[in-house]
């Protein structure tokens, strides 16, 4: 048997007939109330880390690198220089929707770049360590910049509220038809490059 005969919920669920552009919509539509995600990196032994972490809002319509200001010093840094690859995830309780990228994370300290993306909440991570230097501010030398630039993403979206899909998923248990009472879509690394005006190599 195929793969999709075998997982029947996968094959209803997907939904490949939007375009890149509608993809990301509906994927920002998600980011809007989720506000933090988790990102795991792997260490050096081969250990996967996550800790909360949330992004900073889009810039524009198309974007779909996700930016993190965070502290220099902390052990996430080492991990993503030792492997770049990463994973952030997302995950809204009270519609169920989910997103997950996989991609790598480039490191930057350009001050333009903070600047783009420091909000004042973002101080209260740093603090003021009060010599002067380290003073929480967007000029603080451990201030830096994670920039998920994805290779694939995938979410699921929800198509009915909490009381429909329960009455979707007990109608699937008595008639044993598979319930999948949302779309899970995919935006691949050829829609990405396309959205961004990339040339795929």
């Amino acid at each position: 048997m195929s793969n999709k005969q075998l997982d029947p919920y996968t094959a209803k669920a997907e939904n490949d007939n939007l375009t890149p552009q509608e993809k990301i919509d509906g994927l920002h539509s998600i980011l809007k109330n989720v506000k933090t995600g988790m990102l795991t990196t792997r260490s050096a032994s081969g250990q996967l880390h996550a800790r909360a972490m949330a992004p900073t809002a889009p810039v524009h319509p198309e974007q779909v690198n996700l930016v993190f200001i965070a502290n220099r010093a902390s052990a996430k840094f080492d991990e993503i220089e030792n492997d770049s690859h990463v994973n952030v995830s997302f995950y809204e309780e009270s519609t169920t929707n989910w997103a997950s990228y996989a991609g790598i994370a480039k490191i930057s300290q350009d001050k333009g770049k903070i600047a783009k993306h420091w909000s004042s909440a973002t101080a209260a991570w740093f603090g003021d360590l009060g010599d002067g230097v380290h003073k929480g501010d967007q000029n603080d030398p451990r201030v830096a910049v994670i920039e998920v630039i994805p290779a694939e993403i995938r979410y699921w979206i929800a198509t009915r509220g909490k009381i429909g899909q329960a009455v979707e998923i007990a109608v699937g248990a008595v008639t044993g038809k598979t319930a999948a009472p949302g779309e899970l879509r995919t935006i691949t690394k050829e829609e990405i490059q396309l959205v961004q005006g990339l040339t795929t190599k």
